[in-house]
C-alpha cells in the first residue's frame, strides 16, 4: 500500500520534474529536446516498486528514446547540466565534473552554459574543463593545465591563474597565441562583464 502511494506521488513529480528540466534545455539553446520519466512498476524493494527511466525526444514528432541511445557526449553534458539545475537545492553531491559540456556549441548557448553553471556553483563545488571563453568567464577561480613531454617521460602541470594571467589566457583562448593589444583588451572587457552581470 506504501510503495502505491510512492508511485502516485512519482508519477505526479515525474511530470512536474520533465516540465522544470524542458524550461532548462530551452535556456540552453536544446528548445526541441523534451525530457520525461518513463516509471514502470516492478519488484517490491525498501524503495517501492518503481523503475525510473530518463527518456528524451531530441524532435518534434519524435518518439522518446532512453538518453543513453541517442544523447551525443555535448547533448549529455548539457542534459545533465539541466537536470543539476533542476536539482541544484536537494541534490547532496558537492562537486560536480562537466567535460565537453561546450561540444558543438558557440556564442549565445556558450554564453548561457556559462551564466548556468555559475548559477549552479551556489550550490555545488564545479569543476569545468573548458576551450571557450564564454565559460571560462564566468569561472570563480580559474585553472590551467599543461602537459610537458620530453623523450622520456610526460607531466601535467596545474597552475592557478591571477586576474592578469586569465586575461591572457582567455584572449588566447579566444585567439590564439599570438594575440594583439585589442584581443587582450576584448578579453579583460569579458571578463569584467562576466563578473558584474553574475
Amino acid at each position: 500500500e506504501l510503495a502505491k502511494q510512492l508511485s502516485a506521488s512519482r508519477a505526479k513529480i515525474a511530470e512536474d520534474f520533465s516540465r522544470k528540466v524542458g524550461e532548462e534545455l530551452a535556456y540552453l539553446n536544446m528548445p526541441r529536446v523534451q525530457l520525461s520519466v518513463n516509471l514502470t512498476q516492478g519488484k517490491l524493494t525498501p524503495n517501492g516498486m518503481d523503475h525510473a527511466e530518463f527518456l528524451i525526444s531530441a524532435n518534434p514528432g519524435s518518439p522518446p528514446m532512453p538518453i543513453a541511445q541517442i544523447a551525443s557526449g555535448g547533448e549529455l553534458s548539457r542534459i545533465m547540466l539541466a537536470l543539476k539545475a533542476v536539482l541544484a537545492e536537494r541534490d547532496a553531491i558537492p562537486t560536480l565534473i562537466f567535460d565537453e559540456i561546450d561540444t558543438g556549441v558557440s556564442g549565445k548557448a556558450a554564453q548561457k552554459i556559462g551564466k548556468k553553471l555559475r548559477a549552479l556553483s551556489q550550490h555545488h563545488q564545479v569543476i569545468c574543463v573548458t576551450h571557450l571563453a564564454q565559460l571560462a568567464t564566468q569561472a570563480v577561480h580559474h585553472l590551467l593545465i599543461e602537459k610537458h613531454s620530453t623523450d622520456t617521460s610526460t607531466t601535467t602541470e596545474v597552475s592557478v591563474l591571477d586576474r592578469e594571467a586569465r586575461i591572457e589566457e582567455i584572449a588566447r583562448i579566444m585567439g590564439g597565441d599570438d594575440h594583439s593589444a585589442l584581443l587582450l583588451q576584448t578579453a579583460e572587457a569579458a571578463l569584467d562583464a562576466a563578473n558584474t552581470t553574475s
